[in-house]
Order: structure tokens, then C-alpha cells, then sequence
């Protein structure tokens, strides 16, 4: 037995760390693979909807929708309003604005589309609570729009106590119980006012966002050049390198939300818009909008020069922001036209 003694006294515990290393940095490589599979899944835009489609399903599932009833004036609107932040909350990934951990952390191209979305929202949100659900300045708030008007204006970086989600779920659980009094499920029975005054004023403010929009894309291009004294007031701003992705993506998810609520608005303000004649107009807007939603075949958003060897991107989303603005500016002035 000694001599089995002596082999076991030889023996001396060993830790391989080059093996341990190897395992170490494999699994990492790993977790990088797999997190960056998952961000690029989430960075895919949410598909369009059939604004039309989307509010009679919504309607029926609530159980005030036949074949023999169409919906009511303004519910294609709201229910467009409910669906984009639907949309906003439980697309791939969820609302990513406010992600304290990878992947969503290291991502900003889909947090500036869903910026771009929420201010849309927020607009039109406003909108209702000021313009469309009042009879005229004098009357009284919505209960229900009173309320999900200032929580869709909640931070959107806030990821706890509370969070942005809950906060925009709450908003959307008023807008919807808003819809349910507009189709008339309440004694007390919501409003709509499909008025030509009432949707120029939104589009106001529309036109101010893509005005900023069309003109911070355009900074992305713009030369440096010496400018007098006198030229202070007129300096361009010229748009950081490492923030032009962030404002073509932001525009990208302004002009997917604007598609939806101006498809909405032509089904609900049908009448107004063909008694002043708009109806072209505001089919313009869209059509340019749309132009906005083709595939970006490069993996990354160039900004060449103006007539350089590469792409510019910002520059060609900047035409068709442009061009859907000054259309705007045409179908406000045929709205406010006697």
C-alpha cells in the first residue's frame, strides 16, 4: 500500500487557465453573435396597416360593430391613434427608448424612429383633446382625452417608477374608452368634429415638424463657409455626424405615423375635404410620405456630398419631407378658403 501512498502524494491538484481563457472568451464571442442578431431583429420597422381594416376589427371586438353599421365619424382617427401606440409598445423588442440593457442600450436608430412616432402621436393626441372632441373653445374637455393626452407626453427615457410603457399603456387605456363613448357605449356619449378649422390646425402642427425636420436633414449637407458679422441670425446649425442616422430614422418613424393618421383623416373628414376640394391635396401628402418607407438597401446612412460619388441619403429624404410639407402648406390653404 505505500507505493499507492506515495503515487496519491504525487499527484497535485492543476488548473488549466489557458483552457479556462479559451471557454471564457468563446462565451462571450457567443453573447455578442446572439445580441447582435437580436438588435438587428429589432431594429425592423413595423409594417404598415390598413387603418380602415384595423378600426372595424377593433369595433367588433367590442362588440358595436355589425355588418349592417359602419363606424362612426372620427372613429378611424382614434382608432388609428390607438394602434400606432399599440404598435409603438409591443413591436419587436417593445418600446426601446428607454432600455438600460443590451441589446437595447446600444441601439439608436430604432429609438429615434420611435421618437419620431411618439411626437406624431403626442401631436395628434392634443389635437384631439383641444380641436376635434370640442365643439368650439368654450366647451368643455373630454373626460377621457383630458387624461391620455399629458401621459403620451410622459418622459420617454423613463424606464422605472414609473416606466414610459405603463405610463403610454394608461394613456392608450383612456383613448380607448374614449372610442367606446364616441360609438356611443356610454350615456355619456364622446364627440367628434370633423370640421375643415379643427384639422387645419393640426396640420399646423405638422407642418412645423416637417418644416424642422426636412431643415435638420438638409444641415447633414451643408457646407461650412465663412459668413460676415451681419449673418449671425442666418448660421446654419450644421447636424453632427454622429446624429444624421438618428434624424433620417426619426423622420422615417414621423412619416410611417403620418401615413396612418392622414389615411385616417381622409376617411373621417371625407366630406370637409370634398367640399374644399382637398381631397387630391391631401393624397399628395401621402403619396410623398410613402416615398419615405423604401427599403435602405446600404447598412449604414451615407451622406455624401451633394453631387459626390456616394449616396446622401438625409438629402433625398429631405426632398420628399420638403415636398410633403409644401403640400401641407396647399391643402391648409384650400381648408381655411370660405
Amino acid at each position: 500500500m505505500s507505493w499507492l501512498a506515495n503515487k496519491l502524494q504525487g499527484l497535485k491538484p492543476s488548473i488549466n487557465f489557458s483552457s479556462v481563457g479559451k471557454v471564457a472568451i468563446s462565451a462571450v464571442l457567443i453573447a455578442a453573435v446572439l445580441l447582435s442578431f437580436l438588435g438587428m431583429y429589432w431594429s425592423s420597422e413595423p409594417d404598415q396597416f390598413d387603418v380602415v381594416a384595423t378600426a372595424k376589427e377593433k369595433a367588433t371586438e367590442r362588440g358595436y360593430l355589425n355588418n349592417s353599421k359602419k363606424l362612426v365619424v372620427g372613429y378611424t382617427t382614434a382608432s388609428t391613434l390607438h394602434t400606432i401606440m399599440e404598435t409603438l409598445l409591443d413591436k419587436p423588442g417593445g418600446f426601446i427608448s428607454n432600455d438600460i440593457l443590451p441589446p437595447g442600450v446600444f441601439m439608436d436608430n430604432m429609438p429615434a424612429w420611435e421618437f419620431g412616432v411618439l411626437v406624431q402621436s403626442r401631436d395628434l393626441a392634443r389635437a384631439f383633446r383641444k380641436e376635434f372632441s370640442r365643439s368650439q373653445s368654450q366647451s368643455t374637455e373630454d373626460v377621457n382625452l383630458k387624461i391620455a393626452e399629458p401621459q403620451f407626453n410622459f418622459d420617454n427615457k423613463s424606464w422605472a417608477l414609473p416606466s414610459s410603457e405603463s405610463e403610454y399603456r394608461r394613456g392608450n387605456k383612456e383613448l380607448m374608452e374614449y372610442l367606446d363613448r364616441l360609438a356611443g357605449q356610454s350615456n355619456n356619449k364622446a364627440q367628434f368634429y370633423a370640421r375643415a378649422d379643427n384639422l387645419s390646425d393640426w396640420l399646423s402642427d405638422v407642418s412645423t415638424r416637417l418644416g424642422s425636420l426636412s431643415q435638420r436633414l438638409s444641415a447633414s449637407v451643408i457646407e461650412d463657409k465663412p459668413q460676415l458679422e451681419s449673418d449671425e441670425n442666418t448660421r446654419y446649425v450644421r447636424t453632427p455626424w454622429s446624429k444624421v442616422d438618428d434624424v433620417f430614422y426619426e423622420a422615417r418613424g414621423t412619416s410611417w405615423a403620418l401615413i396612418h393618421m392622414l389615411r385616417a383623416v381622409e376617411v373621417d373628414f371625407i366630406f370637409t375635404l370634398q367640399d374644399k376640394n382637398a381631397l387630391v391635396s391631401l393624397r399628395q401628402i401621402i403619396r410623398e410620405l410613402e416615398a419615405t418607407q423604401a427599403n435602405v438597401w446600404s447598412p449604414f446612412i451615407l451622406n455624401g456630398s451633394g453631387f459626390g460619388v456616394l449616396a446622401n441619403h438625409s438629402l433625398v429624404m429631405a426632398s420628399y419631407i420638403a415636398r410633403a410639407n409644401t403640400a401641407i402648406i396647399d391643402l391648409r390653404r384650400l381648408l381655411e378658403q370660405g
